[in-house]
């Protein structure tokens, strides 16, 4: 049995306390939150307890903790978590800073402590099929992967002002997803943004819109489009394109129900947003932890990987600035 507590009763913190409850080899123990009163609503839904940072972290009876808190707080609970001996899963980003991430996680690697980022969308049934696929060889070589991540609406401006930025904050998962899928570094990023949904995300000094290309040393390419809107709900889909064919991984709708008629035929939307659409990949994430924990193996996603898609995010956002290609 895996003894956890969570940092953060928030919106991903509720998800992942409930994965963790479920769970037939883990027990959430605690809930720490700067909102007491959200903690404890958490904390009582999952019979836990609502704690102090000091007393879970000095408590040997804790085996991990899940960083689930602002993001201004990941680095620094990182390194204390790690310090104390414990296992952490810790939502991206690590840090909006690329040094301050690296150097999180050079603490955790001094500390040999087990550190996994919450890039969520490799345990996606559909994705996680493609990828299995592609890696069978049944596309042959791959030339062009393409990523679509449109969100239904965009988030509140409070958010946009602290988010780090569209590169950093939603389209890093698309950084993530393009390392893993193409199986080698990028060595060139050119992206194009602009402000297209709301004038007012701009004034927070953001965009809403952006294209990213890039370039691995084999030449293979991959194009991200990010939006902050789209009108017919969460877009999230992937092409990879290969020298023997191509590969489809389409949106997730919300029901298989079609009507047919004279003038066509009609579908349902895709799923509302990503807490629909990425709940069966949430918990296969906190699954694949607890199963490294119990078996003693490395987590897919580490350290390292939340602060390569971080480099490529600031590169992204260097290249939109400029107007350039940044060689990496």
């Amino acid at each position: 049995m895996i003894n956890f507590c969570q940092f953060g009763a928030g919106r991903i913190g509720a998800i992942h306390a409930a994965n963790i409850a479920r769970h037939p080899e883990a027990r959430l123990g605690a809930i720490v939150d700067v909102d007491r009163d959200a903690a404890t609503r958490l904390a009582e839904r999952h019979g836990a307890v609502v704690a102090s940072r000091e007393a879970v972290l000095g408590d040997p009876a804790v085996d991990a903790v899940v960083i689930a808190s602002s993001t201004d707080t990941h680095a620094e609970l990182v390194e204390a978590a790690a310090r104390a001996g414990k296992a952490i899963f810790c939502e991206k980003p690590l840090d909006l800073d690329s040094a301050r991430a690296a150097g999180c996680v050079a603490v955790a690697q001094q500390c040999d402590a087990k550190l996994m980022v919450g890039f969520n969308r490799r345990f996606d049934p559909n994705f996680a099929r493609l990828a299995e696929q592609l890696r069978g060889g049944r596309i042959g070589r791959l030339e062009v992967l393409s990523i679509t991540s449109r969100d239904p609406a965009p988030p509140p401006l409070g958010y946009i002002r602290v988010s780090g930025g569209l590169f950093r904050d939603m389209m890093i998962h698309d950084f993530d997803m393009a390392r893993w899928l193409m199986g080698e570094e990028p060595v060139e990023v050119f992206a194009a943004a602009s402000v297209l949904v709301d004038p007012a995300i701009g004034e927070a000094g953001d965009v809403d819109t952006a294209i990213v290309t890039l370039r691995t040393a084999s030449g293979a390419l991959c194009q991200i489009s990010n939006s902050r809107r789209a009108a017919y709900g969460y877009d999230q889909r992937i092409e990879v394109f290969g020298s023997l064919g191509a590969l489809f991984a389409e949106n997730v709708v919300e029901s298989t129900v079609a009507f047919a008629g004279a003038d066509g035929i009609v579908t349902d939307k895709p799923l509302r947003f990503f807490l629909e659409r990425y709940a069966e990949a949430y918990r296969r994430e906190l699954d694949h932890f607890i199963s490294s924990l119990v078996r003693g193996t490395a987590p897919l996603t580490g350290g390292a990987d939340g602060v390569k898609a971080l480099a490529l995010a600031d590169a992204a956002f260097e290249s939109a600035q400029t107007g350039r290609v940044v060689v990496l």
